[in-house]
């Protein structure tokens, strides 16, 4: 039998906080990898093949929960500042998000029927079906944003300073495999299609939901005599909060690194796919795996950051190795083209995955080290806002400059648009990497603790 020595990540656990505590918290990070698949990956099919819904409309919806990522550093700050008669700061806050998210997932099949006129609802409105469609996307979007931002905030609070990379890269890695997961369930559970199937599907990922976050939350925040909550200082507004962290060195500067390195890596999202079947002639088995492959950067990634940050390296030069990275597989996708390598094309792949796992890990830590005892919440819910938006904006972007690189270099061929997309993305790569180089010798060390 492998002892703990031998587990990923195990080196993180202490006696303040073991592995199998950890674990549990990171049961959150599961359920939210089940919910990213299921919209954007199982019903973003199903809508569209089996429910018929046009792709427009899909592509609202699937958009819809970005509206919410906004509002993730007032989630962050609330979590900070809450004073509740229990003594909690933060299960409070991912309990609301859990059940936004399960009550999202709870009406979401029946909403779909009715905006696909299936059924009984075949003669409802129109107006019907889009609204309660969309309300189920902004609830999930709405419980994500908030359980995602509030338990990284959570496990910071546990973890010791010098832990908190490899605390990262437990969190990600369980939302990888979470994700991985459900899509091989959702697949099967989906092969033989119907109304009622998809209900069941969707409504018993709610119940699922509930579950994973009700074991993560067991005995993981301690609670505050009540004295302590009701003779607390009166707390700053958000806006003062706010202004006090962005007038903080170097957080305007990693907020831009954030942002630009995030729709770097975001705008081939919906591309790389349809690249490799235009461009390379690859087939629809052969083109999936590319997701895998992505994935599987995103881990090695994930994993050695985790390793290298835990040993006090710098978190910034792990996101500009990450950057570097990028650079190198997005010009391998560019040169597989001119040398019809599907080989040199799958390399690229991995290359960008390890690059956009090198980069998340760096950036997050860095949020992480960065952020002041009082503001854990709104730093980490700053960063999640920032990540998420860009990210949102960088796929809508990727799929508009694809479609006018084709059109203003059309003797070049299909591959034109998708290079013009390619190209770009290195090119936000190299700006990430000048607005971070400032940072490499004055961004602090893992374990410190400096104010922004």
């Amino acid at each position: 039998m492998l002892g703990p020595r031998f587990l990923p990540f195990a080196d993180v656990a202490s006696d303040e906080l073991p592995l199998s505590r950890l674990l549990r918290l990171s049961l959150i990070q599961v359920s939210i990898g089940m919910s990213l698949v299921l919209l954007v990956g199982t019903l973003n099919r199903v809508m569209i093949v089996e429910l018929g819904v046009p792709a427009s409309i899909v592509g609202v919806m699937i958009a819809l929960p970005v509206l919410f990522a906004p509002f993730r550093a007032l989630i962050g700050y609330r979590s900070d500042t809450y004073k509740c008669v229990l003594g909690w700061k933060r299960v409070p806050y991912i309990y609301r998000g859990t059940m936004l998210q399960f009550g999202g997932l709870a009406i979401m099949p029946f909403a779909l029927l009715v905006l696909a006129g299936k059924g009984h609802s075949a003669d409802a409105p129109a107006w019907i079906g889009l609204s309660a469609a969309a309300l189920a996307f902004l609830l999930v979007g709405a419980g994500l944003h908030t359980t995602q931002t509030v338990s990284l905030a959570l496990a910071t609070d546990l973890a010791r300073p010098e832990d908190r990379p490899n605390v990262v890269g437990l969190m990600y890695v369980m939302l990888l495999a979470g994700s991985v997961v459900s899509s091989l369930v959702f697949g099967a559970l989906l092969v033989d299609f119907s109304p009622g199937r998809l209900i069941q599907v969707i409504q018993g990922s709610a119940v699922v939901t509930i579950v994973l976050n009700g074991i993560a939350l067991w005995k993981q925040e301690a609670r505050r005599p009540q004295a302590d909550t009701e003779n607390d200082e009166q707390d700053p507004s958000f806006l003062d909060a706010w202004s006090r962290y962005i007038q903080g060195e170097h957080a305007l500067r990693l907020l831009a690194i954030v942002g630009l390195g995030t729709m770097a890596f975001s705008m081939q999202d919906v591309l790389l796919e349809p690249y490799g079947g235009q461009v390379l002639a690859m087939n629809v088995s052969e083109t999936t795996r590319l997701s895998a492959t992505l994935a599987g950067g995103g881990l090695i990634g994930f994993a050695v950051a985790s390793y290298v940050l835990s040993q006090g390296a710098d978190p910034f030069r792990m996101a500009g190795y990450g950057a570097l990275a990028g650079i190198a597989g997005f010009t391998a996708v560019i040169g597989s083209a001119n040398v019809n390598s599907q080989g040199l094309f799958g390399f690229g792949v991995l290359m960008i995955g390890l690059g956009g796992g090198l980069f998340g890990h760096g950036t997050l830590t860095a949020t992480m080290n960065f952020a002041p005892k009082d503001q854990v919440g709104l730093s980490l819910g700053t960063w999640g806002a920032v990540q998420a938006f860009a990210a949102g904006i960088a796929v809508a972007l990727g799929a508009m400059l694809r479609d006018v690189g084709y059109h203003w270099a059309p003797e070049l061929g299909v591959a034109a648009g998708y290079h013009t997309v390619y190209a770009i993305e290195a090119i936000l790569l190299i700006a990430t990497l000048a607005a971070m180089y400032p940072l490499f010798q004055s961004g602090p060390a893992v374990g410190t603790e400096s104010a922004p």
